[in-house]
């Protein structure tokens, strides 16, 4: 898991203002524009910048973290768009509407990934494979998640295989292997990997037979917390494609449900945990962060199968601009005390890219809040 380093507190000002955000939005953003411009000459230098960011990038006991000064730059270049070296007032407005009022009241999403009784307990029971890790054990951190941090929505994938779907080992001979492939239907094995012939050629991984819609292995773990207003998706239906992501098949051929209930709730973060860590979760995680979104994976809230492959996925979460958390850290980031620089530059770089999924769903949150600003107004 990556360590943080700490900063002493910096001169003053060191805080953010606190006009509110949402019923002085205006006041708020030139507030902290003056409080910043320490020369007084209405634009600020990436010196100002950084002073910004240290206010900005601390967790919740006050510490700041370092923030590399190439990526301070890199920040920096976002929002200077004409590239005269300063960010001017109207450049600023950018900055704060897109940029740090994301930081400072992010909208989080939880995602609960396959905490199925077959990965527990049934059929593919995780305990049974390499690392040997026990999958209940993420059922109480989670739900000690779920009864003490207000996220904005709550998701949970299911596994849902059709019987006749292709990674059974079992439907093995059901579909040509194409010549290509190191083994074939007579001497393959649980978790080997061939190559379909399809078209087009499809290596698939092989697993036991598990997951099969509307059996007991399909169902989430009877302990498992099940909030009202969570919302199930369902993955791996197709019988001709797996699907590890909650977002996407392995073949990108499809989406799940999950792309668009993000975007029309304006979700920024996304807390992602469950089974297998290197598996379906890895792939969510990786998914998510291709998809723009700044993410964070919950560590005692995930299991999975191989230790390497385990370390690969924090890996690449990491060097994808990605956080790794334990649970007892999840609470101050989603209230947006504890902010994490690595998740201010993954939105900075997305804002560079106005088809991103973050970028349009900035633009859902900004209507929701001025909807929701309209309707806190007193009548006339």
């Amino acid at each position: 898991m990556e360590t943080m380093v700490f900063l002493e507190e910096p001169p003053q000002p060191t805080e953010l203002p606190n006009e509110d955000f949402m019923t002085n939005p205006s006041l708020a953003m030139d507030a902290c524009f003056t409080a910043f411009d320490k020369d007084g000459d209405d634009r600020l230098s990436l010196n100002e910048f950084t002073l910004i960011c240290r206010a900005l990038f601390r967790n919740d006991k006050g510490h700041i973290y370092v923030v590399p000064s190439d990526r301070l730059e890199q920040m920096f270049a976002v929002f200077d768009k004409n590239e005269d070296g300063y960010i001017d007032r109207e450049e600023f407005q950018f900055c704060w509407n897109q940029w740090i009022k994301t930081i400072v009241r992010p909208i989080s999403a939880f995602l609960i990934v396959d905490v199925q009784n077959d990965f527990i307990s049934g059929s593919l029971n995780i305990s049974n494979c390499s690392a040997q890790q026990n999958g209940l054990e993420v059922i109480e951190p989670i739900n000690k998640l779920l009864d003490t941090v207000d996220f904005d929505a709550v998701f949970y994938s299911l596994d849902w295989h059709p019987s006749d779907h292709v990674s059974f080992i079992d439907n093995i001979k059901q579909r040509p292997i194409h010549p290509t492939s190191p083994l074939n239907a007579d001497n393959a094995q649980v978790y080997d990997t061939v190559i379909f012939a399809g078209p087009p050629p499809m290596k698939q991984r092989l697993w036991p037979r598990h997951c099969v819609q509307d059996s007991w292995g399909s169902e989430l773990h009877k302990d498992l917390k099940v909030l009202e207003h969570g919302v199930k998706v369902y993955k791996g239906t197709n019988p001709e494609v797996d699907s590890y992501s909650v977002f996407w098949d392995n073949k990108k051929l499809s989406d799940t449900t999950l792309c668009g209930q993000l975007r029309l709730k304006g979700s920024t973060d996304i807390y992602v945990c469950g089974l297998a860590y290197d598996v379906c979760v890895g792939a969510t995680a990786i998914d998510a962060l291709s998809a723009g979104y700044r993410t964070i994976l919950i560590d005692d809230c995930c299991r999975g199968v191989d230790l390497n492959d385990i370390e690969s996925t924090k890996q690449t979460v990491i060097s994808s601009n990605g956080v790794i958390v334990s649970s007892r850290e999840v609470k101050a980031m989603v209230e947006g005390r504890d902010r994490r620089p690595e998740l201010g530059y993954k939105l900075a770089m997305e804002l560079k890219n106005s088809e991103s999924d973050l970028s349009k769903n900035n633009a859902c949150r900004r209507q929701s809040q001025h909807q929701q600003q309209q309707q806190q107004q007193p009548s006339q």
